[in-house]
This record gives structure tokens, C-alpha cells and sequence, in this order.
């Protein structure tokens, strides 16, 4: 399995949920500010975004996108470590990590049922209107990047 294309693939679901569960709230992050939990509900969050329950808007022009996309999708570059978005969100949505990380599982499932269509697209931010499959990419990127943060994966490990 490549981590940077395919660890959120369905196939590859226990997986990622076996490394999930591993967390536990005092777990300390590498680097960045996150609790494990801020970046489990940081994850559901931005599921979300693909899955129907949270509309999405291109923050950037369309050329722009196109560029972004082609690098972070079809490259095999990585997110930097410490890149930062915001604060994290300090109000915590779920009860604990467990919770919040069967909910991120659920999430999945649903962008996964959300892509049935032939032929959907779902905005992204920064890239513009992406596949399934091109989501499955960022995602995978996306996670891979906090499950280091987390020391739940190595690029060794794989």
C-alpha cells in the first residue's frame, strides 16, 4: 500500500482504524499544537466537506487550483510538518477519542456512498472540483500527515 495514495481506500479501512485506535488522549504529538482528539474532529471535519454535510467553496482562482492540484495530487509531495490553517478548534464535538474516531470511520463510509455517482466532483479550497479518486489521494495525504504528527506511522513502517 502506498500511504500517499491509498490509506484511506476503502480496502484499507481496518488498517487506518486499528492505527486510530492506538491513540489515546494523553498521546503527545511530534510536533504542531493538536491533541489527538482536536485531530481526529479536525478529520471529521474536513470529511465532511466530501461527503455531503459540509458545502465547500474554491478560495482560488481556477488556474491557481488547476496548478495546486497537479502538485499535491498527482506528485508525490507531502504536507510540511507544522503547516498551519488557523488555531485547532478547542471545543471538542465528541465525548472522547474513541467516539470521535468511529465517527470519523462513519464519515468515510458516507463520502464513500456521497461518490455512488458516476461522475462526482466535490470542491476543494485550494484545488478546485476533485474526483473520488483524486479525494481519496488528498485524504490519504491529509491523514498520513497527522498519523506522523501522531507517531502512528512511519514512512518505514509501510
Amino acid at each position: 500500500m502506498n500511504p500517499l495514495t491509498e490509506l484511506i481506500a476503502p480496502k484499507n479501512r481496518k488498517y487506518l482504524e486499528s492505527l486510530l485506535l492506538k491513540l489515546q488522549a494523553n498521546t503527545s504529538a511530534v510536533w504542531g499544537k493538536m491533541t489527538a482528539q482536536q485531530m481526529v474532529e479536525h478529520l471529521i471535519s474536513q470529511v465532511e466537506y466530501t461527503n455531503g454535510k459540509k458545502k465547500p467553496f474554491c478560495e482560488v482562482s481556477e488556474e491557481e487550483a488547476n496548478s495546486a492540484r497537479q502538485i499535491n495530487i498527482y506528485t508525490a509531495v507531502e504536507i510540511p510538518r507544522n503547516v498551519a490553517f488557523g488555531t485547532p478548534q478547542q471545543k471538542l464535538l465528541h465525548l472522547d477519542l474513541f467516539s470521535a474516531t468511529k465517527q470519523l470511520m462513519t464519515e468515510l463510509r458516507d463520502f464513500d456512498r456521497y461518490f455512488a455517482e458516476p461522475g462526482k466532483t466535490e470542491i476543494h479550497g485550494a484545488f478546485g472540483p476533485m474526483t473520488y479518486k483524486e479525494w481519496l489521494i488528498w485524504h490519504s495525504k491529509h491523514f498520513y500527515h497527522h498519523l506522523q504528527q501522531f507517531g502512528l506511522i512511519t514512512a518505514s513502517a509501510i
